[in-house]
């Protein structure tokens, strides 16, 4: 696993999604918190991709050499991409909204507060 065109195909598909929501919060159209999620969800989303094309091409040589060996990889990556999507929203909602995780992350975000405010004149 993790190499060829499954590797590939997940670092491409994960990293356009990471950018497209790295601009979406500078341009101000998502907090950081759903932004914390989205990260998570890109991650796992590339990871189910590159298992996906991966263990698909697999069954479909198994099921239907040749042909079933594309079809197996587009659909186990299609699967993968939406399974691991969903896992990854759903870890990431539990760490951002747990409430020990804001505790904790309470000070840290009082002390950058600050800072984030200020203006840099020249």
């Amino acid at each position: 696993m993790l190499q060829g065109g499954s590797l590939w195909a997940g670092l491409l598909s994960g990293g356009l999604s990471q950018l497209k929501d790295t601009n979406a919060v500078y341009k101000g159209e998502m907090d950081k918190k759903e932004y914390a999620i989205q990260t998570t969800e890109n991650v796992t989303g590339a990871i189910g991709i590159m298992a996906g094309v991966e263990y698909g091409a697999v069954l479909g040589t198994t099921v239907l050499p040749g042909v079933g060996t594309a079809i197996g990889a587009v659909v186990g990556g299609v699967l993968g991409d939406r399974f691991g999507r969903i896992v990854g929203h759903q870890a990431g909602s539990a760490i951002c909204n747990n409430p020990v995780v804001q505790k904790t992350l309470e000070p840290i975000q009082n002390t950058l507060q600050p800072m984030q405010n200020t203006e840099i004149s020249t």
